[in-house]
């Protein structure tokens, strides 16, 4: 993997589209999902489609060009029809950090997209299901990184799984807002059901979020169990793509534990806080544990 650096219209209804899921929304025009989202009113829509049918344009363009709707009113509908959801600001209550939710349009989701597509070819479409995401330093970003690379492995339509395996000073409950009361390490210790624990994430395609859970005295040893195998031979049968957000290398080999038994990485450099020598030895150990570095990824937020 190379490096990478960061038409017609129809009378508004009472429901809306408030209880419609996407895969319904898609089925109607872009006039239709204007209306019943707010951003037209009825004389509105007529306006447009008779500046439509005089100068030959679509709907969303004569709507464009009559300045009645925003491009990012435009972005947001054929996104719902495309069965691409995307978040407003402040919608969702998820970290705006999430870029790949909050800004799919600007340039960042294009690397995580180029991150998607080289993953999927080197090492998604040969057989593997689960993939571990490491660091060498706390402050490398490898959470945040973890949390938008599954949104974009979830935009793609597969079934995604996050699963934060860092039981020492875990995010993603966090970074989506959710409650970690019981996650990961109460599977490990088997005080709860693995499937009662994990969190589908409502604002994306198919998204879901295995927080930590419970912050155990002996995380390094809960995770050398026998029950983190088959904990991964569960989940593999159940979602296409599981990525684990684990802790940084410098912190202990909590990270080495779980990619030596996941069997491939994806290793994250910060281009202002991670040594090219701390870089080497990750990699180095990792190979040693029998593991396999798919690529490696700088990054600078």
């Amino acid at each position: 993997m190379n490096t990478l650096s960061s038409s017609e219209t129809e009378q508004s209804n009472n429901s809306g589209f408030a209880n419609m899921s996407p895969s319904t929304m898609h089925k109607y025009s872009i006039g239709r999902i204007l209306l019943d989202m707010g951003k037209i009113t009825p004389i509105e829509a007529e306006h447009i489609l008779l500046f439509q049918k005089e100068n030959g344009l679509r709907f969303g363009e004569a709507a464009l060009q009559l300045g009645l709707v925003t491009e990012g009113d435009i972005q947001q509908v054929l996104a719902q029809q495309f069965d691409y959801p995307y978040l407003l600001p402040g919608e969702g209550n998820h970290s705006p950090e999430l870029v790949v939710a909050y800004q799919p349009f600007g340039n960042q989701i294009e690397v995580f997209r180029a991150i998607r597509s080289q993953l999927v070819l080197r090492w998604f479409a040969t057989g593997h299901k689960a993939l571990t995401v490491v660091g060498c330093n706390p402050n490398d970003g490898i959470s945040l990184f973890t949390a938008n690379l599954a949104v974009v492995f979830s935009q793609l339509g597969e079934r995604t799984l996050l699963v934060d395996a860092n039981l020492r000073s875990p995010q993603q409950h966090e970074i989506f807002n959710l409650k970690n009361k019981r996650g990961l390490s109460d599977v490990l210790a088997d005080r709860a059901n693995i499937f009662e624990v994990i969190s589908r994430i409502d604002s994306f395609v198919d998204l879901s979020v295995l927080p930590a859970g419970t912050l155990p005295p002996n995380p390094l040893e809960l995770l050398n169990r026998a029950s983190f195998d088959e904990l991964n031979g569960q989940l593999v049968k159940q979602f296409d793509v599981i990525l684990y957000d684990t802790l940084a290398f410098s912190s202990g080999v909590d990270a080495l534990t779980i990619t030596s038994r996941i069997g491939g990485a994806l290793a994250i450099v910060h281009e202002n806080n991670t040594r090219l020598t701390d870089v080497n030895i990750m990699n180095e150990q990792i190979n040693r544990s029998g593991a396999e570095v798919v690529g490696s990824v700088l990054i600078d937020f």
